[in-house]
């Protein structure tokens, strides 16, 4: 009898102390597991990141449904309208602009579906919850490992050439990127007359495992080369 009570507490649609501390450990659990995932890619935000909001959201959500349960009056969307903007700010500060890349962009989009997680949870919804956090397993590790197999990991990179002199035209180098079948975005030039030498910086799109070994050599042929660089980031 005891445990039918607690199955049914658990189950409820309004908020009990048995159903609350329930939910509050469902969130704990699947927040903590979508963040061992992220922990495992080497991620700053880990288990103890993504536990805590899953649990922060999920306990606000409980709030607002027991405040318009109980006290019969609130609109419980407004809380949880407020943590899905507010965990908008958290999510920003895991995106990372380094050299002209950006990382953080998976992690920050784990951390918002991780409030929503928990707020699910909050709401009672624990299948719901529970395939979520599935399809957010899913997505993380199976459609990653993927990507890598078909190489589909496309990324913007800067090729930086440097050669002596001024040169007045850059389309000797593009005729190379186009027969090399390497798409050139944009291409940046900085002239310095008192060094009497040039820096070309050619903005490509490039698969993660490219080998740019033959086009750099054809590069360096073209006018006389000082240094040919693969960076991310553009020298102005």
């Amino acid at each position: 009898m005891k445990m039918e009570t607690w199955i049914n507490d658990i189950l409820a649609t309004h908020i009990t102390p048995i159903g609350a501390v329930f939910r509050l450990f469902v969130s704990l659990l699947l927040g903590g597991v979508i963040g061992y995932e992220r922990k495992r890619k080497g991620q700053m935000a880990g288990v103890r990141t993504f536990a805590l909001i899953s649990v922060g959201a999920s306990l606000l959500m409980i709030l607002s449904v027991y405040v318009s349960t109980v006290f019969g009056y609130g609109d419980p969307s407004r809380i949880a309208a407020q943590v899905v903007s507010g965990i908008g700010f958290l999510g920003a500060g895991a995106i990372i602009q380094m050299k002209g890349s950006v990382r953080g962009l998976t992690t920050a989009a784990g951390i918002w579906v991780s409030a929503a997680i928990g707020m699910v949870v909050g709401a009672g919804l624990y299948l719901l919850a529970l395939l979520s956090t599935m399809c957010v397993l899913f997505v993380l590790s199976m459609l990653e490992a993927y990507e890598h197999k078909a190489n589909y990991a496309w990324s913007s990179k800067v090729v930086r050439v440097k050669v002596r002199g001024i040169i007045e035209s850059s389309q000797a180098y593009l005729d190379t990127f186009e027969q090399s079948d390497v798409h050139v975005n944009d291409t940046y030039l900085k002239y310095d007359y008192e060094g009497d030498y040039t820096i070309v910086n050619f903005v490509v799109l490039t698969k993660s495992k490219s080998d740019f070994s033959d086009l750099f050599d054809k590069l360096s042929k073209i006018n006389e080369t000082l240094s040919i660089t693969l960076t991310n980031e553009i020298n102005n």
